[in-house]
């Protein structure tokens, strides 16, 4: 099965001035698609010629993993994102936040901590456990939270080629203005 990049859910230029139109462009017409593209190549001939992306991710190690979980992230990551942003949260997901967090402040705070620390490049995330409890966790390089049975609710990605055009190595406040652009809804929908 030859997988294919997924359209971007906006226009490139439609997350300005949080991300440019530029970065949108190395990292969804040049990374993002690198990543499919190398998969592509590797797949033919193994078990995982004709699985879906997500088996691949919860199956694969090594290349084949690394490429097929930076596509997931990738795609995942372009949907937790949305142009001016959404509401915050309401209903049982908010209820959720304020259980494990105390407060969306508290929330914001934490997962911003664990978005800014993580050593070198990869994946901020807030998943939910089978029972619903929220955790943030820190995936390096190509991780995701779904090898670890957590359910992925938001991801914040964390590779240099995310930021560095629109903020070179300032992280902290790239990661600040991500969340102007958080689509709550989508999250919450997930948490469903």
């Amino acid at each position: 099965m030859k997988h294919e990049l997924p359209p971007l859910p906006y226009a490139p230029e439609a997350l300005e001035p949080v991300i440019s139109r530029e970065t949108i462009g190395f990292h969804h017409g040049k990374h993002h698609l690198a990543y499919m593209n190398n998969l592509n190549g590797l797949i033919p001939g193994t078990p995982f010629e004709d699985a879906s992306l997500e088996k691949i991710v919860m199956e694969a190690e090594g290349a084949i993993f690394n490429n097929a979980a930076q596509v997931w992230n990738h795609t995942f990551y372009w949907n937790c994102l949305a142009p001016g942003g959404r509401k915050l949260p309401e209903g049982e997901f908010a209820h959720a936040l304020l259980r494990d967090f105390g407060s969306m402040d508290a929330f914001m705070e934490q997962f911003s901590k664990a978005a800014v620390t993580l050593f070198g490049s990869g994946w901020a995330w807030l998943s939910a456990e089978v029972s619903g409890k929220l955790v943030i966790t820190q995936e390096p390089n190509a991780g995701n939270p779904m090898r670890r049975g957590l359910i992925p609710l938001l991801t914040f990605d964390v590779w240099e080629h995310a930021y560095y055009l629109d903020k070179q190595n300032r992280r902290p406040d790239y990661v600040a203005d991500l969340w102007k652009l958080v689509d709550w809804e989508a999250v919450s929908r997930r948490y469903r």
